[in-house]
Formats: structure tokens, C-alpha cells, sequence
């Protein structure tokens, strides 16, 4: 990773997918598609209302070497998953 600018957000999103009605594997396939787009070290977010990817995601992470960095709650039914970039 590189190294932290100070007063630099470690979580900022760099790209963030909406993947909203997706059913699965279509928010990881997304993730998978796009991961690429950003630099190492930077965030990429999946948007997500299927459940499944709640799962799906730090498993992709962990079979990948990415870094899950969490989730958030949007409060619509929807989870903003965080993935950092290897």
C-alpha cells in the first residue's frame, strides 16, 4: 500500500459501482471487471442490494489477495461494500 499522505481518508472510494438490483454473481463480476481501474492502494465500492454480495465480496477478496476494508449500511436496503486494491 502506499504510504498515507497526512490528512489523507485511507478509506476514500476511488470508484464506486452501482450494482443496485443485481442479482448474484453480477456485483462481484462488476467488482472483478473494474478492480483495475484504480491504483493499488485505492478503494473501489460496490453499491449492492442483493444480500448475497455481502458475502460474495470478502470471499472474492480473499481469493484475489484484494483487501476487504468493510461495509456500510446505506439504510434503503442497499450495502456500500469497500475493497482496497492490491
Amino acid at each position: 500500500m502506499p504510504a498515507q499522505v497526512a490528512g489523507e481518508d485511507p478509506t476514500a472510494v476511488a470508484l464506486e459501482l452501482d450494482c443496485r438490483g443485481m442479482v448474484c454473481p453480477a456485483p462481484v463480476i462488476e467488482l472483478a471487471r473494474h478492480v483495475g481501474d484504480v491504483a493499488p492502494g485505492e478503494v473501489v465500492a460496490v453499491v449492492a442490494t442483493d444480500v448475497a454480495a455481502r458475502v460474495d465480496v470478502p470471499a472474492w477478496c480473499r481469493m484475489r489477495g484484494h483487501h476487504y476494508v468493510g461495509a456500510d449500511d446505506l439504510g434503503d436496503g442497499a450495502v456500500r461494500l469497500r475493497v482496497r486494491r492490491a
